[in-house]
């Protein structure tokens, strides 16, 4: 299954463009004659799953049975060559109709005004946003061979929709092995003459690759939101969060190195990608940190690498340890050479000083102060633009990023209900001309940002809107 990987969408080859729909169509079909129709099928539903993930179940189906038609037909000895580029220009028609059975999609009306191969590049380039949290629930055991014996085929097909439309962002070959070990575990364990210890047994087998699952679709949602160097920026300062006694230079390349990881393997089609880099980069982490701070030491000490990465990813920042002020770059600093580095030196200490500032916060700072020196370097006065806009940073940014700081640290330290309560309680002192209707809705909109974006895996997308 390997080779078919980089094909699963049929109209979605670039190299059209150049190579001619010849070239689409030989590619195509010779996959699908290597994979054989169910595999093929298997492997299309996953894909459009993927890159639909607000699809309808129904929806997925029709584009499903029609792109696995298409190749049926028209890869069939014999057949026609101008075949695959008659039914595909069908499919693309079918998707511009009013009463079109596939995906909705915001972009399709563009798309639809294109003709030919223009509009089909078009049409296989649109993707859903991906969900902020996964939505897969596993049912029980007994609700999960009930709905096997009833009909395989459908449950199979609708496991395949449900888990690859909600961890839409991990690797292509991440999901296919998840997706296979996991129905290979219910048709074994559903005929078993002991279902409980079976699952028992697999699941236990299969926890690497669900945790690897999962691990990967956070790290390539935050690569998809935020591109490779501010991913970079983001793992910096949330290490430096964890451990903020580790030095700027210690900490750098394990940032690095992270970024690299995910720009290598998100989009990769190599069949341990994610995993071999995952486990080496958790590897070096462990080695440089492990001896500096002892909850990495504890997360380290286990013998599968996978969950090593997993307890290092969950962890919750450090206290704040007493550092002296940190060094703020001059006009001239942000306006070198070294602009950058400068500002992302300085945003790491700030990071290292508030470590229950979000990630979101912190990657706002981080969009805000490219912008900063892109507007005030250009002028002719850099130092008036730059000393204008730090008044006002220090007179409205600096009190924001204390409530942050001190809203995200309550949510780590209290109890729910208890964090609620001293929320309620600090809302109505500092509003109190607030009515309660006015003071519950500020209420909820606090707690709905630290339920969510105070932890360490928050969704950037979703978060960046609640900032």
């Amino acid at each position: 299954m390997r080779a078919a990987l980089a094909l699963l969408l049929l109209l979605a080859a670039a190299d059209a463009m150049h190579r001619g729909k010849a070239y689409v169509r030989d590619k195509v079909c010779k996959e699908y004659r290597t994979l054989g129709k169910e595999n093929f099928r298997t492997l299309t539903i996953i894909a459009n799953s993927r890159k639909y993930s607000n699809g309808t179940f129904e929806e997925i189906g029709h584009l499903v049975q029609d792109m696995v038609s298409l190749a049926e037909t028209c890869c069939a000895d014999g057949a026609d060559p101008s075949c695959y580029d008659a039914g595909s220009t069908a499919l693309s028609v079918k998707s511009c109709r009013a009463d079109s059975p596939f995906p909705a999609h915001p972009g399709t009306a563009e798309c639809c005004a294109h003709q030919g191969l223009e509009r089909k590049l078009c049409l296989a380039a649109l993707r859903h946003p991906p969900h902020p949290l996964p939505r897969y629930l596993q049912p029980s055991d007994k609700e999960l061979c009930q709905a096997f014996r009833q009909d395989p085929r459908e449950f199979a097909d609708r496991f395949l929709y449900e888990y690859a439309s909600s961890y839409s962002q991990a690797p292509l070959p991440v999901l296919l092995g998840s997706t296979r070990t996991f129905l290979s575990m219910v048709s074994t364990c559903c005929i078993s003459s002991s279902p409980t210890h079976c699952f028992l047994k697999e699941k236990l087998e299969r926890k690497t690759l669900s945790l690897l699952t999962l691990t990967s679709n956070r790290i390539c949602s935050r690569f998809s939101a935020y591109g490779k160097d501010k991913v970079g920026f983001s793992y910096l300062t949330s290490l430096a969060q964890k451990v903020p006694t580790a030095s700027y230079e210690d900490l750098l390349p394990l940032a690095e190195d992270a970024a690299e990881v995910s720009s290598q393997c998100c989009d990769s089609m190599a069949e341990d990608c994610m995993q071999k880099e995952l486990l080496e980069h958790t590897t070096k982490v462990c080695a440089l940190l492990s001896g500096r701070d002892g909850r990495f030491a504890d997360c380290c000490r286990g013998k599968n690498l996978m969950e090593n990465h997993f307890c290092i990813l969950t962890m919750l920042p450090a206290p704040a340890p007493k550092l002296p002020a940190a060094y703020e770059p001059t006009n001239k600093d942000l306006c070198g050479k070294e602009g950058a580095l400068h500002t992302t030196r300085y945003l790491f200490e700030l990071a290292r000083r508030h470590p229950c500032l979000p990630d979101a916060v912190l990657a706002k700072l981080y969009d805000f102060s490219g912008k900063l020196r892109e507007e005030c370097c250009s002028t002719k006065d850099s130092s008036a633009c730059l000393d204008g806009k730090r008044e006002r940073i220090e007179a409205e940014l600096f009190p924001f990023l204390e409530k942050a700081n001190q809203l995200c640290g309550h949510y780590h330290k209290l109890p729910f209900l208890e964090f609620k309560k001293r929320l309620r309680e600090s809302l109505a002192q500092a509003e109190p001309e607030a009515s309660p209707a006015q003071l519950e809705q500020l209420l909820e909109q606090r707690v709905s940002f630290a339920s969510t974006c105070c932890l360490p895996d928050a969704p950037p997308l979703l978060c960046a809107a609640k900032v």
